[in-house]
């Protein structure tokens, strides 16, 4: 009834000229829109999280839409740089795909090619180089395929029957089960990944079949370097996609997420995105003495001049959304309108070695 209301209140001021006229404003001028993407959907994951992917058609004319509308698509860096010099050129918008998995290579990137537009990657690491998909991510997929049912199995993986599959609640469920056992038993990824194969076998699934479709798994160090030579920007997103509440083992995060991007691309890396959008004050510090100077999170807005640099808001785009949403959100109109602009707060599964 909300999102009803909202959209025919956005309709009814785009009709009036206002989306124009904020646009065009130099409120607008002196804010940058960042786009927030995690996935493009291939196979059925949209289905899976809705919240989380959009499909490439719906990219396609996202960007088509930024084209159209003559918006100025820049280089975050350069973007960020000209936002706190307050030099931002008319209509500033910048493009992040946060995780950087391989759906990003194979279906975003090249429509992000056809328009020309850059893009910065926020890329976490820990997977670069072990082909497998992410273990919480798969887990849970594997569950929604065989949805809807009870199985009076499961103890050779640490399960109690029955299992009740037949809710995202009980499924999540087990797959917190899953990883509390892994974590228990120290298990390393190439470890977990032989338990999310045998959850495979369990629920009758090809899972050789979900490895060779690349489902959940990030792109690999030549695919990485291959894109940095076309122009993409990577920058930090944590090693293993958590944030630790302890200081080393924050910074430790910074440190090797570093360390592994530095090994297949030479490039600044000053840039970073929370996990899931996970944030506490506490960060902030800690950030700054790994000379991080900018740090994006999921909390809905246009960042401005006195946004706080470790602390800048974006909009998350998916399916979800529709096309006067979107629209209302590049000419700064939905900014007002806004009424629950953090984002909620999940604290983030590691990706363990």
């Amino acid at each position: 009834m909300k999102r009803t209301l909202k959209r025919a209140t956005l309709q009814l001021l785009k009709s009036a000229g206002v989306f124009g006229l904020v646009r065009d404003s130099a409120w607008r001028r002196h804010r940058l829109l960042i786009l927030c993407y995690h996935g493009i959907a291939h196979e059925d994951v949209q289905l899976w999280r809705p919240g989380l992917y959009l499909e490439p058609s719906r990219l396609e004319q996202r960007l088509d839409f930024l084209r159209r509308g003559q918006y100025n698509v820049l280089p975050l860096g350069e973007a960020l740089k000209l936002l706190w010099e307050k030099h931002l050129p008319p209509r500033s918008v910048a493009i992040t795909f946060d995780d950087g998995t391989f759906d990003f290579f194979s279906l975003g990137y090249p429509l992000l090619k056809k328009f020309g537009f850059p893009v910065t990657v926020y890329q976490t690491t820990y997977y670069t180089d072990r082909p497998i998909p992410v273990f919480n991510l798969v887990c849970s997929y594997l569950l929604w395929k065989r949805r809807g049912g009870v199985l009076d199995k499961g103890e050779e993986l640490g399960l109690k029957p029955p299992l009740d599959l037949r809710s995202e609640a009980s499924r999540q469920a087990i797959v917190q089960t899953l990883m509390d056992n892994c974590t228990r038993d120290n298990l390393d990824g190439m470890q977990k990944n032989e338990v999310a194969r045998k959850l495979a076998g369990l629920l009758d699934i090809d899972y050789a079949e979900v490895l060779s479709k690349r489902v959940f798994q990030l792109m690999n160090s030549q695919e990485i370097a291959q894109l940095a030579r076309e122009g993409v920007d990577f920058q930090l997103h944590t090693h293993r996609h958590c944030m630790p509440k302890d200081k080393l083992l924050f910074q430790k995060e910074i440190q090797d997420n570093r360390e592994c991007l530095d090994k297949i691309i030479s490039a600044e890396r000053v840039h970073f995105c929370y996990p899931s959008g996970v944030y506490s004050h506490e960060f902030l510090p800690w950030l700054a003495e790994e000379n991080v100077i900018s740090a994006t999170t999921c909390d809905v807005g246009l960042a401005s001049p006195h946004t706080n640099p470790l602390l800048i808001p974006r909009m998350v785009d998916t399916n979800a959304r529709n096309d006067l949403e979107f629209e209302a959100w590049l000419t700064g109109v939905a900014e007002f309108l806004a009424i629950r602009r953090a984002a909620t707060q999940h604290y983030p599964a590691a990706h363990n070695d």
